[in-house]
């Protein structure tokens, strides 16, 4: 794949669009999100999406209700997240706040950070996520994203044709870096989710293959052992996280970053929660489709079903 990291513009509707590195990740300029936009621009918006994975729109000064609006022009918006609370009033919305991270920490326990794709664990994983900034602190709390299109591409072709046919169980599970907490778990799998996606899904727009795992949910690989299934997804998680394949977004409020989830994963920040400072971010979902591997199957769902 051959990206340049030259600025770009979409004159026919107005948009200036800026990447923000070599492989993924692009700021689009000349569109408020608070109207409904025309068809040429929502197209334009994907089109760029489908080519850069991850978009960023700055000073975007939204409600909840119009941040719902923005998303519905690419999809059904689903339901905030399966299992955990919604934001009173906008059950679409996901809301993530520091305050429970905090909470978390003076309880003893404290949630690993791990590069991961929103929601794989159900049957029709989200197409895309829509986070926006509403309190951003002053410094730390960036978010990173991977292009897993890339990270497929730059596997060895031996390696590519073996991971090709290899399928890989998906489940909602937390991992904590520190302590317990039976409660969080007890709520997160409230309804229990398990799902076998192909190991890499074809991009059902793109037609790309993309590396589909997520160290935050992908269990095991269906077709090895276990002694094999570890060492072959720590050796896939260690290269989907390759420097080079990724962006890192500086926050500001009102921001607002929406990312193709069916070809990236992404990396909560740590390094704010001892600082004292609130982070509150609000995010939606678009409802995705089922994914397919390379052979044409599709993922197969064993628990909880799909999502919408």
């Amino acid at each position: 794949m051959t990206i340049t990291n030259e600025t770009e513009t979409a004159s026919a509707v107005g948009l200036d669009v800026r990447p923000l590195s070599g492989y993924i990740g692009a700021e689009i300029f000349g569109v408020d999100l608070r109207e409904p936009l025309e068809p040429a621009v929502v197209a334009e918006i994907r089109a760029t999406l489908l080519k850069w994975k991850v978009v960023f729109f700055r000073d975007q000064h939204v409600t909840p209700a119009q941040q719902i609006a923005f998303g519905r022009q690419f999809g059904e918006v689903t339901p905030g997240h399966p299992t955990l609370p919604t934001l009173e009033g906008h059950p679409e919305i996901f809301p993530l706040d520091s305050q429970a991270y905090s909470a978390g920490l003076k309880s003893g326990f404290q949630v690993r950070s791990l590069w991961h794709t929103d929601v794989t664990f159900v049957h029709n994983p989200p197409m895309g996520s829509i986070l926006r900034g509403v309190v951003i602190p002053p410094y730390g709390g960036d978010t990173q994203w991977t292009n897993l299109a890339v990270a497929y591409e730059t596997l060895s072709e031996p390696l590519r044709s073996f991971i090709d046919g290899l399928h890989a169980v998906h489940v909602n599970q937390i991992h904590l870096e520190r302590g317990d907490s039976s409660q969080l778990q007890k709520l997160f799998t409230s309804t229990r989710y398990e799902t076998v996606h192909p190991v890499v899904r074809v991009h059902p727009e793109t037609g790309e293959r993309v590396l589909f795992v997520s160290p935050n949910f992908t269990e095991r690989i269906v077709e090895l052992s276990n002694t094999e299934s570890q060492q072959v997804l720590s050796l896939l998680f260690n290269h989907l996280a390759t420097p080079a394949y990724t962006v890192r977004f500086r926050w500001q409020p009102d921001s607002i970053a929406f990312w193709d989830n069916r070809a990236t994963a992404h990396l909560v920040p740590t390094d704010y929660g001892h600082l004292g400072f609130d982070r509150v971010m609000h995010r939606i979902t678009i409802a995705g489709d089922i994914p397919v591997g390379v052979d044409g199957g599709q993922s197969e769902a064993r628990e909880g079903g799909s999502f919408s």
